[in-house]
């Protein structure tokens, strides 16, 4: 048995704003602040945005194409006048790009990266993380005193602690973290647009405040992205628990355990197609699905009472050697290592030294991804998969164990259900559901795709080696975890949550243009 820390109480995160209704929600026994969305509040986003004229969008990745975009549209819809301007290096493929996205250098929203900085009084940055590493002193230098930093990933500030440095005292820096991948932000924004309130999550911290602005700053960048809810956290928790989930349930280790269990199918005498629906389409389809609305329990109640048992022996085997992975992750991530680790494999993607470079490899070219292909284009419409009782036990075990982890380090519940649970079912795993695993990786940022790259094999094979090992040998189940499973409060929370979703599902078609453009494409 995999021993853990004791359970770190969670800070209470409260927080003063002058613009917008704070509500308080309780979460497994632990009372919480949020503030929700809607478009009904945009009429409030030039009163959180006093003072400012222009914000700053720096990069066109994963999340700049959304945010910009949903920033301006609410802005309009809010009849302000201020400016959201693009800000890209000279010669960027991705001034194409922004102009198609309705961005102009003759409208001034779309410009040189440092001018764009210089003119803003909120600055976006949302380059890439090891972008920000390597850049970070210069884009500070050329802000202006009293202006304000926006993140959406708390990476940065892992980094300057690796080095014992902080951000200038002359900024405030705040952060608003969308709980899914840019497209996503863009897609539910959109199609909500008659629905009031439908987004994606977000977390808020503020790091500084050098006039008192910053919260109402970013409460307001959070509600013009179209979040639902938004919670507070810090900058730290943030990028611990984000990086963390990445490489973890979100990613990496749902791709490790579909590529494990799919070779084991295969291996027992079931067909590629059978095989891959009761992986992948089981856990995108119907599991996430069930767990978005009605929580994990719901999965397992609904099974026959055969079912339940094969669920279990799953759950059994695999909650500890999940939990083994991913507690090595999560302090992997706390220690600085992974954030050394992102900054490291971003400047091997260039010639340096006298060695090649070595950009990020395909993730779906072996004959699981091919099958998925084949099984997609004879899929009906709105067919959400088999509900295979194996592979709904050891998903759940996943789900539980990175609950525990991030409960154990002190995480708050709406982090903890955000990054577990929420992001997943809801953002990421319809993109897998479309299009197969590198279609939801690699609409991901830089980080998330090394991250989900690097840990997927380690799920892949702990499972492999000791898990099904371990269901093959006859192990038996372990009733204190399945006892601990039907009994553990997060039930409850994630039930308070999910009154809190999306109030419309994310469709993904397979030809969807809100994606990567290296992504776009009408087949498979």
């Amino acid at each position: 048995m995999v021993s853990v820390p004791a359970i770190k109480p969670p800070t209470l995160l409260d927080f003063d704003t002058s613009v917008f209704k704070k509500e308080k929600i309780t979460l497994a026994g632990h009372d919480e602040y949020i503030v929700r969305g809607g478009r009904d509040l945009f009429h409030l986003l030039p009163d959180a945005f006093k003072g400012i004229k222009q914000i700053g969008v720096i990069g066109w990745g994963s999340q700049g194409p959304a945010q910009a975009q949903n920033l301006r549209d609410s802005l309009a819809e809010a009849k302000s006048d201020i400016v959201v301007k693009i800000g890209l290096r000279k010669g960027s493929r991705s001034f194409l790009e922004a102009r198609a996205a309705g961005f102009t250098e003759e409208n001034g929203t779309l410009g040189d990266i440092w001018e764009t900085i210089s003119g803003s009084d909120l600055v976006l940055l949302l380059i890439s993380d090891a972008a920000q590493a390597d850049n970070y002193e210069e884009v500070l230098s050329h802000m202006k005193p009293k202006s304000i930093l926006g993140l959406s990933h708390g990476f940065l500030l892992g980094h300057l602690q690796s080095m014992c440095k902080d951000f200038p005292k002359n900024i405030s820096v705040i952060a608003v973290c969308p709980k899914g991948m840019g497209p996503s932000v863009r897609r539910l924004y959109v199609q909500g647009k008659e629905v009031n309130g439908a987004g994606i999550n977000s977390s808020f911290a503020v790091h500084q405040d050098v006039d008192g602005r910053a919260t109402d700053v970013a409460l307001g960048w959070s509600v013009a992205l179209g979040s639902p809810f938004t919670f507070a956290t810090t900058l730290e928790q943030e990028y611990k628990s984000d990086i963390f989930g990445e490489r973890g349930i979100l990613l990496g280790a749902v791709h490790g355990i579909v590529e494990s269990l799919f070779r084991r199918y295969t291996e027992n005498g079931m067909s590629e197609d059978l095989a891959y629906k009761n992986t992948v389409e089981c856990i995108t389809g119907t599991i996430s699905r069930t767990i978005s609305s009605k929580g994990m329990l719901a999965v397992y109640k609904s099974l026959s009472e055969d079912g339940k048992k094969e669920f279990e022996a799953a759950y059994s085997a695999s909650y500890y050697p999940c939990m083994d992975i991913l507690y090595e992750c999560y302090e992997d991530v706390a220690s600085g290592n992974e954030i050394r680790s992102v900054v490291l494999a971003g400047r091997r993607f260039n010639e340096k030294e006298g060695l090649p470079a070595f950009p990020m490899g395909k993730i779906d070219k072996t004959r699981m991804w091919k099958v998925g292909e084949r099984v997609r284009k004879t899929r009906p419409v709105g067919d959400l998969g088999p509900l295979y009782p194996f592979t709904a036990g050891v998903y759940v075990a996943l789900m539980m164990a990175q609950i525990e982890i991030l409960r154990k380090k002190g995480h708050s519940y709406s982090e903890i259900i955000n990054e577990s649970l929420i992001e997943s079912v809801d953002s990421l795993n319809p993109f897998m559901h479309a299009r197969g695993i590198s279609f939801m990786v690699d609409n991901c940022s830089t980080t998330a795709r090394l991250g989900s790259r690097k840990w997927a094999p380690r799920f892949d094979y702990i499972l492999t080696q000791q898990a099904l090992v371990a269901v093959d040998n006859g192990a038996p189940v372990n009733r204190d975890l399945i006892k601990n499973f039907m009994s553990d409060p997060v039930h409850g929370a994630v039930e308070v949550c999910a009154q809190l979703r999306p109030s419309v599902d994310i469709s993904v078609p397979q030809d969807a243009d809100f994606v990567r453009p290296e992504l776009r494409q009408s087949s498979n």
